[in-house]
């Protein structure tokens, strides 16, 4: 087994891709930390794992990063964490000029304030040891923009300058940044999205509906960090935006001009 004895702590644990990747990384011999704010979620996660007597439920609000120095201690009394993988956020179904101020923060707090905090509470452990693994779930959205999803995007783009950044800076301690982008992936992620005054969006998209399996991205992403790849991108026909936009940007901005869209069935992840 790929991971047998490492330590993983996931947030976004309690549904989705976190669920799907938790499930993964036990099968590969893992101890799980699970973190996300639903604890009865997290306990139904658990023990639907191998060996759910291994794993720790640690509940984890992403907007509450003062409370972060004390979850990570109780995350690591068992042992250092080898590897972090940053899961929780929330997506957005508005357009620009209807989101409200604190709604954009809000989903910067979540998508990118939260995922850096908890970073940095366990990254200098890992260079004490010089070893770790940093995992950043992020979107095809880190490479791209569409209609209704601008804070989502901004903060997207931002996780991938951050981690970049750091990922260049911490070799040297021989800790490793992966950068999972995920296209259309079956989960809750539409509906929990929020709309331009912080409702959820409460539906499933229709690119939801058919998109991927979780488990499949779960799959990508344990493959990328068994291979310690910089970027994994996973989905079905729209990871081709980001080869579009870097390769033809033109032409991507023509197309995205040309994209039906809704905030209540918008195009993108």
């Amino acid at each position: 087994m790929r991971f047998a004895g490492k330590r993983v702590w996931i947030t976004g644990a309690s549904s989705g891709i976190g669920e799907a990747t938790a499930r993964a990384f036990a099968a590969e011999g893992a101890h799980l930390i699970l973190s996300s704010r639903r604890p009865a979620e997290l306990e139904r996660v658990r023990l639907s794992c191998d060996r759910p007597a291994d794993h720790l439920v640690l509940p984890l609000d992403l907007t509450r990063s003062d409370t972060f120095p004390a979850v990570a201690d109780q995350a690591q009394a068992r042992g250092p964490i080898d590897i972090l993988v940053n899961n929780g956020g929330v997506s957005q179904r508005a357009l620009a000029v209807e989101t409200a101020p604190e709604v954009e923060r809000a989903l910067m707090e979540v998508d990118y304030f939260g995922t850096v905090a908890l970073t940095k509470v366990v990254l200098p452990g890992m260079i004490a040891r010089r070893a770790g693994h940093l995992v950043v779930v992020s979107s095809v959205m880190g490479f791209v923009g569409t209609p209704g999803r601008s804070t989502y995007a901004a903060a997207k783009h931002a996780l991938h300058g951050y981690f970049d950044s750091l990922r260049a800076e911490v070799w040297r301690h021989g800790i490793l940044v992966t950068l999972v982008c995920p296209g259309y992936v079956r989960t809750a992620v539409s509906a929990n999205a929020l709309g331009p005054r912080g409702e959820q969006h409460g539906r499933t998209d229709a690119t939801h509906q058919t998109g991927i399996a979780a488990e499949k991205c779960a799959a990508a992403l344990l493959q990328g960090v068994a291979r310690r790849r910089r970027e994994v991108y996973v989905g079905g026909w729209e990871v081709a935006g980001i080869y579009l936009q870097r390769f033809c940007p033109a032409l991507f901005a023509q197309v995205v001009r040309r994209m039906s869209f809704s905030v209540h069935a918008g195009p993108h992840s």
